[in-house]
Order: structure tokens, then C-alpha cells, then sequence
């Protein structure tokens, strides 16, 4: 279960990360926020709350057994 949230942890990490680069500085659009339509307009928001989500996975996997 520990490695599952990691796994998962980094994926939000990697896809928070480019969507707040991308909205800050424009450079490389390859995360699946900004290729989701309804999050237009808030995509900066959106990346912001997927790291935090991320962060709280490494959180959660932190304090598993095993």
C-alpha cells in the first residue's frame, strides 16, 4: 500500500508541477491538466491542489505500515 501512494504521490507531483510551470511561465505543456477542457481558466488552481494532494499522499504513505 506504501508504494501505491508513492507511485501516486509522484505522479500528482509530476503533473501538479507542469501545469503551475506551464501557467506561470508558459514552457512546456505536457501535463493531462491543461488537456482537460472543463479546467479552462482555473488551471493554475487546479495544479496548485494536485501537489497539495501529492504532498498529503507522501503524507499518508509516510505514516503506513510496512
Amino acid at each position: 500500500m506504501k508504494d501505491l501512494l508513492q507511485f501516486l504521490g509522484v505522479v500528482l507531483l509530476f503533473q501538479g508541477t507542469g501545469a503551475v510551470v506551464y501557467e506561470l511561465f508558459g514552457w512546456v505543456r505536457w501535463g493531462l491538466i491543461q488537456q482537460l477542457g472543463f479546467f479552462d481558466g482555473w488551471e493554475l488552481y487546479a495544479g496548485i491542489t494536485v501537489l497539495v494532494l501529492a504532498v498529503a499522499l507522501f503524507a499518508a504513505a509516510e505514516s503506513t505500515k510496512s
